[in-house]
């Protein structure tokens, strides 16, 4: 969805396992900035749990646990009841997590972006292209800004 974010992945080689520290730093960015949406602790928690992993605080057994429960709780949200859609952004949000604490940097960006137009523009807003684009270009920046802290 976000085509420069997509090419840069792929000159980063982002997707190798040499790049896994990368990923895990840029996807805990991208869900911080949607932190605010999660409607659930335990999601939060495990959020918090990637956190610690990205400062070295936590082990990969503590990460690989806290992936697996935020799949389950991005899976089982309840949903919106808003016929706006605004409520979809803590679902969005919470696959975000969840995508975050897999590796899936690209994906949880998605997810991230979803959150934050429907968290400000609900349905309608995610109908328009236009609605990502101050998302697209942050995440963008950020992941060139990570990339450049880390030697290849």
């Amino acid at each position: 969805m976000n085509d420069a974010l997509d090419r840069l992945a792929r000159e980063l080689v982002l997707d190798t396992p040499a790049r896994d520290g990368l990923r895990l730093r840029f996807g805990l960015a991208c869900v911080q900035r949607v932190r605010h949406l999660l409607e659930d602790a335990a999601v939060v928690a495990c959020l918090d749990t990637l956190g610690r992993f990205v400062d070295g605080r936590a082990t990969p057994a503590e990460l690989e646990a806290a992936a697996a429960e935020a799949a389950q709780l991005a899976n089982h949200h309840p949903g919106s009841r808003s016929l706006d859609g605004v409520g979809h952004a803590a679902v969005s949000a919470s696959y975000a997590v969840a995508n975050a604490l897999a590796g899936k940097a690209l994906r949880a960006a998605e997810y991230a972006a979803y959150a934050t137009v429907y968290g400000e523009g609900g349905y309608g807003a995610v109908q328009q292209r236009e609605s990502f684009q101050p998302e697209f270009d942050w995440q963008l920046q950020r992941l060139r800004d990570l990339a450049a802290e880390v030697p290849r």
